[in-house]
Parts: C-alpha cells; structure tokens; sequence
C-alpha cells in the first residue's frame, strides 16, 4: 500500500485531475449562483455544492490508472513479481483509490463551500454552515468521489488496455447510461450515476432512493466490479 499511494502521489496526472476538478466547481458553483435569484435557499445551495459529487468522474479516472495505467506503461510485470499475490495487489489500489476519491472530494468540497460563500457575500448573503442540507450534499459529494474511484479500479482491472478503460467508463456514463435509462425507465434510478445524484439529493424528486440505499447499492457496484478485476487479473497472462 505505501508503494502505490508513492505511485499515486509521484503521477503527475493525479495533481493535474486534482487542479482541474478545482476548476470544474467554481465554474459549476459560479455558474449556479449567477442564474439563481434565491441562492441562499435549500436548493440552491444543494445545486451549488452538488458539484463535488460531478468530479467523481475524475476519481473515477484515477482508479482506471492506478491498475491500467501499469499495464499501459508495463510496470505491472514488475508489480506483480514483488507482490506474486495479485489479489492483494489489487485491494491495495482499491484502498488507496477510494482514499484518493475521499481527498478529491473533500478538497473539491472546500473549493465549493469557499466559493459559494463568495457569492453569497457578493450578493449580501453569508452561507448557512448550520445547515443540514449543506452537509448531507458534502458527505453525499465525497461518497460519490470514493465509490466512482473504488469503480475505476475494477473496470481498471478488467479492461486492461487504458484508452478503452476511459472510453468505455466515460461511454457508459455520458451516453449508454442515459440510452439504458430510457428503455428500463424508473429502473435506471438504479444506475452508478444516478445513484451518485441521489446522494447529493438530486434530482429533487420523491422518486429517487434514499442516500442510503443508493450509498448501498454502489457498494455493492463496488463490489461486483472488483471481485471480477480480481477474478481476471489472477488468471490473466501479463508475459505479452
């Protein structure tokens, strides 16, 4: 664990997804509080911080490199001969991807209460910290973050190659997810992304699950996609 969280923090591309999540959410914060004309109210301040959970994206990327990015740059050879067991090997990066989800979801969490409070200022308004909207949408932000990461390293692990990791990650989420939902209607609530929006409380419906439910249901996503990484990735042939 401590040699991929070295990898993880060495990457470049891990500082360069950080900064630009960054900059995602004060666009998106910004970009809310200038249309809305009740920005301090429940809802505009879920819309607002709700931005955190869309960054998942980029931990969701993270965790696709942390397991086909070494085979991308064919050091997972290497990996594996210093740690035969693969299966740990993979619950390492499962573990220091969802930490890294965490982290990008607190920061991003940070950047959008701090630019939030901004706006609210500029209009003569100050943020409700007291609120327990605020902050079920900011736990519900950085659960999104962890469980698209702990994501990312199962498909990861099951596509090996990284450009068709990202392709299909990304394919699903902006396009089939949203085909899939058409055809299986209320069903689709059930999908990874519409799951993440239920936990920061969008859309806001009645129809949604609850939180929990969608925070268990992605849990098992979790679960599903790499117990069969693993499964692959121990029978897998890496000599080519």
């Amino acid at each position: 664990m401590r040699a991929e969280l070295r990898k993880l923090i060495t990457a470049r591309s891990t500082w360069l997804l950080l900064a630009i999540a960054q900059l995602i959410v004060v666009a998106g914060v910004s970009g809310l509080m200038l249309q809305r004309d009740d920005p301090a109210s429940d809802d505009a301040q879920r819309g607002a911080i709700a931005h955190v959970g869309l960054v998942a994206l980029f931990g969701l990327l993270i965790g696709i490199l942390a397991v086909a990015g070494e085979y991308r740059h064919r050091t997972i050879t290497d990996t594996f001969l210093a740690r035969p067991h693969r299966d740990r090997v993979v619950l390492s990066k499962l573990v220091v991807a969802a930490g890294a989800g965490a982290v990008l979801g607190v920061v991003a969490s940070a950047t959008a209460l701090i630019t939030d409070a901004i706006w609210l200022a500029a209009k003569g308004l100050s943020i409700d910290l007291a609120s327990g909207v605020l902050w079920r949408t900011v736990a519900g932000g950085i659960g999104w973050n962890i469980a698209f990461a702990a994501i990312g390293v199962g498909v990861g692990a099951l596509i090996t190659n990284l450009s068709a990791a990202v392709a299909a990650a990304l394919g699903w989420l902006a396009l089939v997810e949203g085909i899939v939902g058409e055809l299986i209607g209320d069903a689709s609530r059930w999908l990874p992304f519409a799951l993440g929006q239920a936990l920061v409380g969008l859309p806001n419906s009645a129809d949604r699950p609850q939180a929990w439910q969608a925070g268990l249901v992605l849990v098992l996503y979790v679960a599903v996609f790499v117990a069969a990484g693993i499964g692959v990735t121990t029978r897998r042939d890496i000599t080519h």
